[in-house]
């Protein structure tokens, strides 16, 4: 296991060619790897999050956004979702901005979003 830092577009290029690769060549045994197999896919992907991290650096998208995105990318109404609010009424009136999102409604927005709650506190 031959695994340095990345310090440049092209390392990073080839180490995810090279984890493209490694799942390719271990895809029927991904749920059991051995241990030292799983050490060398957790260090690869580690590394190469790095590197990411810090010459792509995004701003986290804001949580009213994503919610409208993923209610989007699910097809979901508000009628759909209202019950992680409280009501229709609450619903709306978070997606447009005028009330915050509690702790609870985050709770509840997760299991239904299926996202974590980073992404729905603006972490």
């Amino acid at each position: 296991m031959d695994i340095k830092i990345i310090k440049n577009d092209e390392e990073m290029y080839e180490m995810s060619n090279r984890i493209n690769k490694f799942l390719a060549d271990h895809a029927n045994e991904l749920d059991n790897l051995a241990q030292e197999l799983q050490d060398e896919l957790d260090l690869m992907s580690l590394v190469l999050r790095e590197y990411e991290n810090k010459r792509y650096h995004f701003a986290p998208p804001d949580p009213i956004d994503f919610i409208k995105f993923m209610m989007e990318q699910k097809g979901l109404k508000v009628k759909d979702i209202a019950d992680c609010f409280g009501s229709a009424n609450r619903a709306y009136e978070v997606l447009n901005g005028k009330r915050n999102l509690s702790l609870s409604m985050i709770k509840k927005l997760r299991h239904v979003l299926g996202c974590s709650t980073d992404a729905l506190i603006g972490a």
